[in-house]
C-alpha cells in the first residue's frame, strides 16, 4: 500500500499561501464571503446546491425555517395547522409581505411558488421538485384566503413540515411575466436582499432592501483555490471563507487577522455507484458495480479513517449509511479497511486479477473545489481501488457549470464523488434523499424494494417507537446492499476575520442576517 501511503503524506504536506490579490478591505457596510463554487441559477425552483441555496436564502423567504439549533420556526408565515390525516398543511401568512418590485406577497403568490416548481412544462430539477416534492408527495397548493395557503400532499410523511420549510417563495405577477432564462439570472426577491449584480465566475453582489440584515451589501466572491481563499482572508480582503483547507488552519490562526472556526458538519460524503442501464451496459466497470457483492467488496478497499486524519485533519468514524449520528442505526458497524478481504470478495464475485493485475477498469468522476479537499480525497480513493486491482480513472471537473448539470440528469459515473446535505433534527430528513426510485436526489438510481417499501410503513406508524423499528430496518438494507461507497460526515472549517462576529452552523447554512462588526 505504499502508493496510497505516499499519496496521503503528500496530501497532508503544508502549502505555502499565495500572495493576496489587490482587492481592498471591505467598507463598514459591506460583508465579503469567499466561497469555492459559483451559483448555477437564481431560479428558486432550480437551485440544487448548498452554496447556491445560501445565496438564494437572502433573496427569497420561506414559510418556516430551520434555525441554528435545529428548531423549525416561523419566517413568512406566523402559524400553521396540520390536517388530522396528515395530507395537508394550512399556513397563515404574516400581513404586509411584499416582493422587491413592490408587489404584495399573498397566499396566491405562495400557492403559485409551490405549483410553479412542480409544473412539468418547466422541467425543473432543483432541490424543491427533486427532493422536497418527491419526499412529501406534493399534490398542489391553493389559496384559501388572502393570508391562508393550503399545501396538499399525496401521502403522510412525518418530516413534511420540515421539508416544506425549504421551498423559496416569490411573487406570481413578476414571475409569470418572466422567461425561465430571466428567472435564472434576474430574480425578483421576496427576502431581505436583492441581486444587484452577478459577474459569473467572479462574484455575486446582494443589496439590502428590508430587514432583517445587518450589512447593506453582501458580496459572495468566487475563489476556487483553498490556498487563495486563505490568503485573501489573512490579507483582510474577505471577512468569511468556507472550506478552509486543513493544511492552512495553522497559518490562518497565526495571522493575527483571522481565526478558523470548525464544526462537525452534517454533509454525507460518499462515492455513488450509478446503476442506470446505460452505465450497466457501457463498460465492464459499469457492469461490475451493478452487483451487490462488488459494491460490498469495494467498501473494504478504502481506509476512510486515514483519509480523514491525513487529508482532512480530523479523526472520523466511518459512516454506516446516510443518516447523521446520533440518529443512525446504532447496531451497524462501519465497514473495516481490509484490502485482503476486498480482493477475496472480488475473486468470489467473478472478477479475478488478469495477467496485468487488473480486475476491471472504471471511471470515478469528482468535482474540484466544491467540498473539503475533494480532489485529493477522490485521487486517494482511486489509488486505494487501484491497489486491489480495480483500475480507476479519476476525472476532476468544475462544479457549477459542468458537474451540477450532470448531477441534475444523473449523468455522473459509473462512480461519482458527491456530498449530500443532511440534518440533525430527523433521521427521515437524511433518508429522504432516497424517498422514491424516481426521486431527483436518488443519483445512483438504486431500486432495492426492501428500502422503498419502508416508506408506506413509516407513514402508517403511529408512534416514534414503531417508526424507529422501520428506520433501523431500512438502514440495514442500505448497509447490506450499498448504493454508496460510504465515507464520512464532512467537518466544516470556516475562516473568520477578526472584523466580524460570525458563528457557523452544523448544517452548512451560511445565513448572514445577524452577522455584525466586532465593536
Amino acid at each position: 500500500m505504499n502508493t496510497v501511503r505516499n499519496f496521503l503524506m503528500a496530501g497532508a504536506a503544508a502549502l505555502v499561501l499565495p500572495a493576496a490579490s489587490a482587492f481592498a478591505a471591505p467598507p463598514a457596510d459591506t460583508l465579503v464571503v469567499g466561497i469555492s463554487a459559483d451559483a448555477s441559477t437564481f431560479d428558486p425552483a432550480a437551485i440544487s446546491s448548498r452554496d447556491n441555496s445560501n445565496m438564494a436564502k437572502h433573496l427569497f423567504g420561506t414559510l418556516y425555517e430551520v434555525d441554528a439549533e435545529g428548531k423549525i420556526v416561523p419566517q413568512m408565515a406566523e402559524s400553521y395547522v396540520e390536517a388530522p390525516d396528515g395530507l395537508s398543511y394550512t399556513y397563515t401568512l404574516k400581513p404586509g409581505l411584499t416582493c422587491e418590485d413592490g408587489e404584495a406577497l399573498t397566499a396566491e403568490d405562495v400557492a403559485y411558488s409551490f405549483n410553479r416548481a412542480a409544473d412539468p412544462a418547466n422541467a425543473f430539477t432543483g432541490n424543491t421538485p427533486g427532493f422536497v416534492y418527491s419526499s412529501i408527495g406534493f399534490a398542489g397548493a391553493e389559496a384559501v384566503s388572502d393570508l391562508e395557503v393550503k399545501i396538499n400532499l399525496e401521502k403522510k410523511n412525518p418530516v413534511s413540515f420540515g421539508l416544506i420549510a425549504e421551498v423559496f417563495l416569490h411573487c406570481k405577477d413578476s414571475y409569470e411575466a418572466m422567461s425561465l432564462e430571466d428567472a435564472a439570472a434576474k430574480p425578483i426577491a421576496s427576502g431581505s436582499y436583492r441581486l444587484a449584480s452577478w459577474d459569473r465566475g467572479s462574484q455575486v453582489v446582494l443589496e439590502k432592501i428590508k430587514d432583517p440584515g445587518t450589512f447593506q451589501n453582501i458580496i459572495w466572491r468566487l475563489i476556487p483555490e483553498a490556498s487563495t481563499r486563505s490568503a485573501e482572508l489573512i490579507a483582510g480582503n474577505v471577512d468569511i471563507i468556507t472550506n478552509v483547507s486543513p493544511d492552512q488552519i495553522e497559518a490562518v490562526d497565526a495571522s493575527g487577522t483571522a481565526t478558523v472556526k470548525g464544526v462537525q458538519g452534517t454533509r454525507r460524503i460518499y462515492v455513488g455507484f450509478n446503476q442506470r442501464e446505460d452505465f450497466a451496459t457501457g463498460s465492464e466497470g459499469g457492469a461490475a458495480i451493478q452487483k451487490t457483492d462488488v459494491r460490498v467488496a469495494l467498501q473494504y478497499a478504502v481506509d476512510v479513517e486515514a483519509i480523514c486524519s491525513q487529508l482532512l485533519s480530523f479523526e472520523c468514524k466511518r459512516a454506516t449509511g446516510l443518516v447523521n449520528p446520533p440518529n443512525d442505526n446504532p447496531n451497524l458497524t462501519p465497514y473495516a479497511y481490509d484490502p485482503d478481504k476486498a480482493e477475496e470478495l472480488l475473486d468470489a464475485a467473478g472478477y479475478p486479477r488478469g495477467e496485468d493485475g487488473t480486475r476491471f477498469e472504471i471511471t470515478l468522476q469528482a468535482p474540484r473545489g466544491r467540498y473539503l479537499n475533494d480532489a485529493n480525497v477522490a485521487l486517494a480513493i482511486g489509488q486505494y481501488l487501484d491497489d486491489i486491482g480495480v483500475k480507476t480513472n479519476v476525472e476532476l471537473m468544475e462544479w457549477a457549470s459542468v458537474y451540477v448539470p450532470m448531477l441534475s440528469k444523473h449523468d455522473m459515473g459509473p462512480m461519482f464523488f458527491l456530498g449530500s446535505g443532511g440534518g440533525t433534527w430527523s433521521a427521515l430528513y437524511d433518508m429522504a434523499d432516497l424517498s422514491a426510485v424516481d426521486a431527483g436526489t436518488n443519483y445512483t438510481e438504486w431500486k432495492n424494494p426492501d428500502w422503498f417499501s419502508g416508506w408506506p410503513e413509516l407513514a402508517a406508524a403511529t408512534t416514534e417507537e414503531e417508526r424507529r423499528v422501520v428506520i433501523d430496518r431500512m438502514l440495514e438494507v442500505f448497509y447490506n446492499d450499498p448504493p454508496w461507497l460510504m465515507l464520512y460526515f464532512q467537518p466544516d472549517f470556516y475562516g473568520v476575520s477578526n472584523r466580524v462576529d460570525f458563528h457557523p452552523r452544523r448544517d452548512e447554512k451560511v445565513y448572514l442576517f445577524d452577522v455584525g462588526l466586532v465593536p
